[in-house]
């Protein structure tokens, strides 16, 4: 770790481990200077609140919101995932949910898993509050079955670990987070900060936390992936997201270089304005995108339906279109399980949408077909 980069920080200090390199231990938040904004940070904030009302407006015209948080959290799920390298496209994900193979991937499962994770955090809020307790629960189920496997799932760190080009050693690495002592320590005041200091907006709260959390490091391997968790379940705690429908990785991904040269400045320069901005401008950016793709769905929700009342289609037709929304891809068993209905009913209502051009048959098998509601999919997988 350059130390010149580091030594006049003013958001943390340096320190040596035990082996005698150099580490950066971040100050206690919230940080000095919160009142000083900008008028274009102010703008940029207002906009951002401005979206996320619009998506909770678009979430009340949702009988079922379920609708956009299924899909919405796989996106969140493949983005999330692909800043750490994988390779996985919303539709494998989609595909292997519905046909219930074994993915020939790892990286298919690393992302399934993350959509795991997502969602047992969130039913844990309803029970445990945002902690350090939970942080490690969503940790297991991060990265259990996979290749982190081996890195002590569920456990914060008891070796020092760093950040840097693959195959870096500890001396050339970019960035060394704090030994284990002063590690602990962090934690223990960023799950302080996480319950006190309400006065601060909730979106400035949440990018503080996250930059926190990437700069303390607590596990071997998955920090980036849960502490991008962690943004959706702080704001869904909180009740600035009343659902899950906000996906920001897509944001971080497609400008990955600024976000870790943005966390990094605050380590280095304690440049949080610049931080700030790129946060809240991605919940901005992200919030209209999000709100532009539910409305999307919701049209091609509509318009099938209108669709399929002319035909004068049988029920289990229309619960089969209900269900497309869940996950474009569907297959014979999965229909029959999940709407409760026989093998000839489900076959007779798939073949239905087939002829209707609503489905199609893509795996070109003659059992275990799968089916896509394409149209659908590409507006799920735009950008």
């Amino acid at each position: 770790m350059d130390i010149e980069k580091f030594k006049n920080s003013p958001t943390g200090r340096l320190i040596k481990t035990a082996t005698n390199h150099w580490a950066f231990v971040p100050n206690p938040l919230p940080p000095a200077g919160l009142d000083k904004f900008s008028a274009e940070f102010v703008g940029i904030l207002s906009e951002a609140d401005r979206g996320i009302g619009g998506l909770k407006s678009l979430s009340k015209l949702i009988p079922n919101p379920n609708l956009l948080v299924a899909p919405y959290v796989r996106k969140e799920a493949v983005q999330s995932s692909r800043i750490e390298g994988t390779q996985a496209s919303l539709s494998d994900i989609f595909y292997y949910e519905a046909s219930k193979e074994k993915p020939k991937h790892a990286d298919v499962l690393e992302v399934l898993n993350y959509v795991r994770a997502m969602n047992y955090g969130l039913s844990r809020l309803k029970e445990l509050p945002l902690s350090l307790r939970l942080v490690k629960e969503i940790h297991l189920k991060l990265m259990e079955g996979v290749r982190g496997e081996k890195m002590k799932p569920g456990e914060f760190r008891t070796i020092q670990n760093w950040i840097g080009p693959p195959g870096c050693s500890l001396a050339d690495a970019t960035y060394v987070p704090p030994p284990i002592p002063e590690m602990n320590g962090a934690l223990g005041l960023w799950e302080k900060f996480l319950h006190r200091d309400n006065s601060i907006a909730p979106l400035i709260k949440c990018a503080l936390m996250h930059y926190q959390f990437e700069a303390i490091h607590p596990f071997l391997d998955g920090n980036g992936r849960v502490g991008r968790l962690l943004i959706t379940f702080y704001l869904y705690k909180r009740g600035y997201l009343e659902y899950p429908i906000l996906y920001l990785s897509d944001f971080f991904e497609r400008h990955r270089n600024e976000y870790y040269d943005q966390l990094l400045g605050v380590s280095q320069n304690g440049d949080w304005d610049a931080w700030l901005k790129y946060f809240i401008r991605g919940v901005a950016e992200q919030s209209k995108v999000a709100e532009e793709t539910g409305h999307k769905i919701l049209d091609l929700q509509k318009k099938y339906r209108q669709q399929l009342q002319k035909e004068s289609v049988s029920t289990p037709v229309f619960q089969l279109l209900d269900m497309l929304f869940f996950n474009p891809f569907v297959s014979l068993p999965g229909v029959s399980d999940y709407l409760k209905i026989t093998w000839p009913t489900a076959k007779a209502s798939v073949e239905r949408l087939v002829k209707l051009k609503i489905l199609k048959e893509i795996s070109g098998r003659k059992r275990s077909r799968i089916y896509c509601a394409e149209e659908l999919l590409n507006i799920l997988a735009e950008g």
